[in-house]
């Protein structure tokens, strides 16, 4: 059986984004989350985080400024957040990923810093990263068909084809503190992962929703 994790990216992000991830937790497909340290309701992320066990829970970096590229600089800055997250979790990370994938760009740096962890991290070739959903395809290009279940079930058909993958989301609910240019495609992306039925059809494409925690498991 192939295994698919679910992860929810922006925890913490606002308390609309926080109730959104949890509802499409309880309610739905997402598995795991990654938790933005520094975001204004991260703090209330993290509290809702503890009532849900089966939920793993991950470091979202957020850094986009242009000192990152100074491994010295990047090295500080993610044992800053890391420091912040175990404070805030009260565990270790499940997993790693960035914010807009700024970490992409700097594998071999971003490597060095999560191995000692012992968990994947977005991209390393651990767990397959599928990214698809996501209705902003391109730099000013909007095409909500792409977080819709239809567009869902055919990318996961084709594309979910290791021992374990992860889909990419990023679900919540719009709220008026929310500044972002992906704002109404939450909600949508919610409504497709929580559609009734969905998860039936999904163990029907041979796949298993499983968590970081999962993972963890069958790595030893």
């Amino acid at each position: 059986m192939r295994r698919l994790i679910v992860n929810a990216d922006d925890f913490g992000l606002t308390e609309g984004v926080n109730r959104g991830i949890i509802e499409a937790h309880r309610a739905g497909l997402v598995t795991s989350t990654s938790l933005m340290v520094d975001a204004p309701a991260a703090e209330a992320a993290a509290t809702l985080s503890r009532g849900y066990p089966d939920l793993s829970v991950g470091l979202h970096f957020v850094d986009d400024g242009p000192d990152l590229d100074q491994p010295a600089h990047a090295e500080r800055e993610f044992a800053r957040q890391l420091e912040r997250f175990r404070a805030l979790v009260g565990a270790e990370p499940t997993h790693v990923d960035s914010h807009h994938h700024v970490h992409f760009a700097r594998m071999a740096t971003f490597d060095r810093l999560v191995r000692p962890l012992g968990v994947p991290l977005r991209g390393d070739g651990h767990v397959r990263y599928l990214g698809a959903f996501f209705a902003h395809p391109r730099s000013g290009e909007v095409d909500r068909e792409l977080i819709r279940p239809p567009f869902l079930l055919g990318l996961l058909e084709r594309e979910a084809l290791g021992e374990f993958t992860e889909l990419g989301c990023h679900p919540g609910r719009v709220s008026d503190e929310l500044r972002s240019s992906y704002a109404h495609e939450r909600e949508i992306e919610l409504a497709t992962l929580t559609e009734r039925g969905l998860r039936e059809r999904i163990a029907s494409l041979g796949l298993a929703l499983a968590s970081y925690r999962d993972w963890r498991a069958a790595a030893g």
